[in-house]
């Protein structure tokens, strides 16, 4: 069924119908494998069908419809609720004043600090949303406004020419970091848990959102280690391995307080899962506690370094894209930047 472009009211109410048309679509057509519970993303569903007066109530539906599985909704939320905060200032009365040069303004503002692979995120979000608007509007009288939205012409990218290598820990800052997990000042209750999961991400090079959705069946001890299987981008699985001797204080002191929803290795203290901006504050916070300061202190600076640390010791990047889950190995090639004994033949030439 196709709707007038502006089907309500007033412009937020108009936005906020489409927005939540357009991501129950989304939800329709992404992977459903790790769905939890059916039933309540059904619910959700219903819900989106009938739209919503407030973008809080939407973003409580889709942190639902992501607790329930479909991580990667958020890749399209998230630039489309900043969208929609953006236009809160410059208030227009139409859907028909949006066009290419306000889409690159908030593109251009919004995005300034943010990585390429984001930025790149945003614009396929707001090129999905308003296609998707092109396709599904039409008024009484047949006519059909169309966007045409390409941002073909947007300046944000930095191209491959000013891809910065990515950041990482060197052997003496992981050994200062390793003691700062150990002394860092949690509360009582979650300080086990907080440095398993982030002794979890260092050791095995998994992604935070890898981590934060591991479940308990996938989680099993093999004589001295324990075997680990994540699901990485696209839904594809791996396994990953940990020593016991790592992690075996910290799992016996968190198995006594955790009482976690869906079966799930990790949660917080109301049973639900962790975010992964929870886990990148933490692991700045340890960072800073001893003295470590780098462009990008987030968690995933920890998976990098896994990166780093395993080709310089192995030398062997089919075993680096396979232990972090890469699809292409041209995206592992970046970690042979950092062979040190590469860099000293160098300096011999002369």
């Amino acid at each position: 069924m196709k709707y007038p472009l502006d089907c309500e009211e007033n412009f937020n109410k108009t936005y906020l119908f489409w927005l939540s048309r357009f991501l129950r679509n989304k939800i329709t057509t992404l992977s459903n494998r790790q769905v939890k519970d059916k039933e309540k993303l059904a619910l959700e569903l219903q819900k989106l069908i009938k739209g919503f007066s407030d973008i809080s109530e939407l973003k409580n539906c889709i942190k639902e419809v992501r607790n329930n599985g479909i991580n990667s909704i958020h890749v399209y939320f998230i630039p489309l609720e900043k969208l929609y905060n953006f236009f809160l200032s410059f208030k227009p009365n139409s859907l028909k004043e949006i066009d290419e040069e306000l889409l690159s303004d908030f593109l251009i503002t919004e995005t300034s600090n943010l990585s390429d692979a984001t930025k790149k995120n945003y614009r396929i979000a707001l090129i999905s949303f308003f296609g998707y608007i092109d396709k599904q509007n039409e008024e009484k009288n047949g006519f059909v406004h169309r966007f045409g939205i390409e941002l073909k012409n947007w300046g944000g990218l930095a191209g491959k020419s000013g891809t910065k290598l990515p950041s990482f820990m060197k052997k003496e800052e992981i050994q200062r970091f390793i003691k700062g997990i150990e002394y860092y000042p949690f509360s009582a209750k979650i300080a086990a848990r907080n440095r398993l999961i982030i002794k979890t991400i260092l050791y095995t090079g998994i992604r935070v959102s890898e981590a934060i959705n591991i479940d308990l069946k996938d989680f099993n001890k093999d004589e001295d280690a324990y075997i680990i299987q994540v699901r990485g981008k696209g839904n594809k699985p791996r396994v990953v391995m940990i020593k016991e001797e790592i992690i075996k204080k910290d799992l016996k002191e968190w198995f006594e307080y955790r009482v976690c929803e869906d079966n799930l290795l990790f949660c917080n203290q109301k049973g639900k899962p962790l975010s992964q901006a929870y886990i990148s504050s933490i692991v700045e916070k340890i960072l800073l506690s001893v003295g470590i300061r780098k462009d990008k202190n987030g968690a995933h600076m920890l998976r990098h370094t896994f990166a780093t640390m395993l080709y310089q010791k192995s030398k062997d990047l089919i075993l680096v894209q396979e232990s972090l889950g890469h699809a292409d190995i041209n995206t592992s090639r970046i970690y042979t930047h950092f062979d040190k004994d590469k860099l000293k033949r160098t300096t011999d030439i002369f």
